[in-house]
């Protein structure tokens, strides 16, 4: 266990605790998470802070550990996860697990998703400790297993298992968001306060089946190909929801008039694809932002190279937009489709309202500007999912909030998952100082 010196010394190096955590292999499948997990609560425990562990996995563990405020504010969560993405069959500058300084950048495989979070969250917690500071209300830091695999030992567990532990929380921290977007010269931070839900759903074609040295027209094949087709060519409909809106709003803000009234276009349906297709790979970020959408993943069909399947599947990684159910996803894919194709949905998760609960986003928004005067904070809306989805159904808000002042011209997104993942050395100092900000000042969310 570490002792109280070396609490202090990590605690005011952000970066160091992410170097430690690094090092633990916490690759899901399998996770392993145990001995990663059992070095944050060592770390919390020599800081005197108390913790839990409560798994479904003796291996994969989860940790809860309370700060306690002054009483005039609902608890406030900080949520992360510990478990990473494999590295297999990806070549990398510096060993994946060794958490290398080199060139400004710590790398490592959970440099961005999300050990560099967990260590700004772990950092700000220790100093709170450290410093007595006078919280507004509890401060409660859930470290997760299995996030990456989809929850179901860590924050799936915990919130149907152990709502206990979150009674009264409002707000969360957790991924994605806060890191730096460029609009210009200008620095957008964007905070993520709603995401998408997933919708996977079964497509099956149906045609005569036969034996395949006989020409087949017509057939399963040919209408599944038909249908693959659509899905490439054409987009669901569009759908403007409160936080893409304020996003499109505020990146107006940073544009000249006349590329401000274009952008400010993709908020006018009639005209949305077309704006998307005109500004190129900006238009990428926002297309998923303005459409649910489906990605075609698994196809099946057939079990001998010379009969003609009767019946093809495939299925559809849907994402739907907050406020939109499994029934408005099958509505619009089958008027893509039309009558050849049936549908059936095999998984979806529960969506929330389309209009989030905003009300601590002015906290974090200051938070970043005191760290960055001249940046701007901005709604952010995820197009993948998180642990966020299952918190959001304790009534418990989830912001993306992992703050990360990023040089101009680096790209966040092409590092996670992705062979030489890595974070500047100064974005953890960052992060850590922005979080501890929040910590202070949360009562102030209404």
């Amino acid at each position: 266990m570490a002792d109280g010196a070396e609490i202090t010394s990590l605690y005011q190096q952000p970066a160091e605790l992410l170097r430690r955590l690094i090092r633990f292999d916490t690759t899901n499948p399998p996770g392993n998470e145990l001995a990663c997990v059992q070095f944050i609560r060592e770390t919390l425990a020599a800081a005197g802070i108390e913790s839990t562990l409560l798994a479904r996995d003796a291996n994969r563990p989860n940790l809860i550990a309370r700060l306690t405020g002054r009483g005039d504010a609902p608890p406030l969560l900080l949520q992360g996860h510990v478990d990473v993405v494999t590295t297999e069959q990806q070549q990398w500058t510096h060993p994946p697990f060794a958490a290398e300084v080199a060139d400004g950048y710590i790398w490592g495989r959970g440099a961005l998703d999300m050990k560099g979070g967990v260590a700004m969250m772990l950092a700000a917690v220790l100093r709170a400790k450290a410093e007595g500071a006078d919280l507004p209300g509890d401060v409660v830091l859930c470290i997760v297993s299995d996030e990456e695999a989809g929850g179901n030992d860590g924050a799936r567990f915990l919130t149907e298992q152990h709502k206990e532990q979150f009674a009264g929380i409002r707000y969360a921290l957790g991924e994605f968001g806060g890191f730096t977007l460029y609009s210009g010269a200008r620095r957008l931070y964007p905070i993520m306060v709603a995401e998408k839900q997933s919708c996977a759903v079964r497509a099956t074609v149906r045609g005569p089946g036969g034996h395949a040295a006989l020409p087949m027209h017509g057939g399963a094949a040919a209408k599944l190909a038909r249908f693959l087709t659509r899905l490439d060519h054409r987009r669901l409909p569009v759908h403007i929801t409160p936080v893409p809106k304020m996003m499109v709003e505020t990146v107006a803000q940073t544009l000249t008039p006349a590329r401000a009234r274009l952008f400010r276009q993709l908020l006018n349906p009639p005209l949305t694809n077309r704006v998307l297709n005109l500004l190129g790979p900006f238009g990428d970020t926002f297309d998923p932002l303005l459409h649910n959408t489906v990605n075609a993943t698994i196809i099946r069909g057939g079990e001998k190279n010379n009969v003609i399947p009767s019946a093809i599947t495939v299925e559809l990684d849907g994402r739907m937009l907050p406020g939109f159910t499994p029934d408005d996803m099958l509505r619009e894919l089958r008027m893509l489709a039309g009558k050849d194709v049936e549908f059936e949905v095999i998984h979806s998760d529960t969506n929330p309202a389309a209009a989030p609960d905003m009300g601590l986003f002015p906290v974090l928004a200051d938070a970043l500007r005191k760290g960055d005067p001249e940046g701007t904070a901005m709604p952010n809306l995820l197009a993948a999912v998180t642990d966020g989805r299952f918190f959001t159904r304790l009534g418990i808000q989830t912001y993306g909030f992992l703050p990360m002042k990023l040089p101009q011209g680096w790209n966040f997104a092409s590092f996670v998952h992705a062979a030489d993942e890595r974070i500047p050395v100064e974005a953890m100092d960052f992060g850590a100082d922005a979080i501890y900000r929040v910590l202070q000042h949360f009562g102030e969310g209404k």
